[in-house]
C-alpha cells in the first residue's frame, strides 16, 4: 500500500509540475456546487491535499484512541 501511495504521489507530482493551475473546469450540476462555478487545477489541487490532511487526521484521532500516543505534544 505504502508503494502504490507513493507511485501515486510520484505520478501527481509529475503533472501538477506540467499543469496549467491556472487552467479551469466547470463543475457538474449538484446542490453543493454554485450553478456555473468553476475551479481551476490549482484549487482542486489545494483541495485534495485538503482532504487527504483531514481524513489522515481522523486516522491519527483513531490511532491515538487505540494506543494512546499522541504525534503531536
Amino acid at each position: 500500500m505504502r508503494a502504490r501511495l507513493r507511485a501515486v504521489g510520484a505520478r501527481t507530482q509529475a503533472q501538477l509540475e506540467t499543469a496549467d493551475l491556472d487552467l479551469t473546469h466547470e463543475l457538474p450540476v449538484a446542490p453543493w456546487f454554485e450553478e456555473g462555478a468553476r475551479w481551476s487545477v490549482r484549487h482542486v489541487a489545494l483541495h485534495i491535499l485538503a482532504e487527504i490532511s483531514q481524513h489522515a487526521g481522523h486516522a491519527d484521532i483513531i490511532r491515538e484512541a487505540i494506543d494512546g500516543q499522541h504525534t503531536m505534544g
